[in-house]
């Protein structure tokens, strides 16, 4: 493959992936093989790799935790660069909380203990990197990444510039930011937050915690709440209400514990997902005239 020559120039073999099954970098544990996989080491090997897959006018997409997306049994026929290991790391600086991009939000939350800052306790359950947070305007238990980001560190699209843009320049809203359109890359986060004690802190942290353990499917792979919450309704409540909880397609269930989730049971399919999206949508659009958005994002081809 042409590009993947070209991309050799720009970071090391080892570390470029062809025919990657995507079930292994995804919390569905489903879907197809992208074209490639590539998984940067540094910040210049990013720039490089943008600037040569723009330079190409390659379709890529932009990978961190893999804990939102859903990849097409038939695979992505482009390039997923992956913002990994390279990109984990935090510092404590006073009331803010720098991080890498690639930092699982858990680890994100952990740091913030221990630096006794408290305002991300909302957070410590979300599956994904604080980039992942960051571009998706994550939230949970009326918090939301927006209220503490003094500012994201981006790279362009292209690779070629770098710079710096506020949670308002960013026009974060509800699980949607100013990156959707542009495509620029979250490299790096400064969080601002506040002083705590570490026991209290701890204390918020563990309340969320037994919440979601006791509310949340957390023990089978998900990609978190499945659709965008429905000005004036709860997603979850409408699939309940419609009598969906527990419908299952092939390896693919609306969860019994809750109906916002949709979960692999064991051999799902992306097929068996986005059927039972559909017959959820359907329902739901027959009953209550609401239509149902899905949260997770979807690409590639089907079968």
């Amino acid at each position: 493959m042409t590009i993947r020559r070209k991309l050799t120039a720009a970071i090391a073999d080892e570390n470029i992936f062809e025919n990657e099954p995507m079930a292994g970098h995804t919390s569905f544990k489903a879907g197809g093989c992208a074209d490639l996989l590539v998984v940067p080491q540094s910040m210049e090997e990013l720039k490089a790799v943008l600037q040569t897959l723009s330079g190409e006018d390659a379709e890529y997409v932009i990978l961190g935790n893999g804990s939102n997306i859903l990849v097409r049994d038939g695979g992505y026929r482009g390039i997923i660069v992956k913002i990994g290991d390279a990109f984990n790391h935090t510092k404590a600086d006073g009331r803010e909380l720098v991080c890498g991009a690639g930092t699982l939000m858990s680890v994100v939350s952990k740091a913030a203990v221990l630096a006794e800052l408290s305002g991300l306790e909302f957070a410590s359950g979300i599956p994904g990197t604080i980039g992942g947070a960051v571009f998706m305007n994550a939230g949970a238990y009326g918090g939301e990444t927006s209220q503490i980001l003094k500012e994201a560190r981006l790279v362009s699209r292209d690779g070629r510039e770098e710079f710096c843009m506020t949670a308002e320049e960013l026009q974060m809203g509800y699980r949607h930011t100013l990156l959707h359109e542009t495509g620029h890359i979250v490299t790096e986060v400064v969080l601002r937050l506040e002083e705590g004690r570490e026991e209290e802190i701890r204390e918020k942290i563990a309340d969320f915690t037994g919440r979601r353990n006791s509310k949340q499917p957390v023990t089978y792979p998900s990609a978190g709440s499945f659709f965008k919450r429905p000005e004036g309704y709860f997603a979850g409540t409408l699939i309940q209400d419609a009598g969906l909880k527990g419908l299952t397609v092939g390896g693919a269930q609306v969860s019994e514990l809750h109906a916002g989730f949709i979960i692999n049971k064991g051999g799902a399919t992306a097929a068996d997902i986005l059927q039972l999206m559909e017959i959820v949508q359907a329902e739901v659009l027959d009953k209550y005239g609401v239509k149902l958005e899905p949260e997770v994002r979807i690409i590639g081809e089907s079968v």
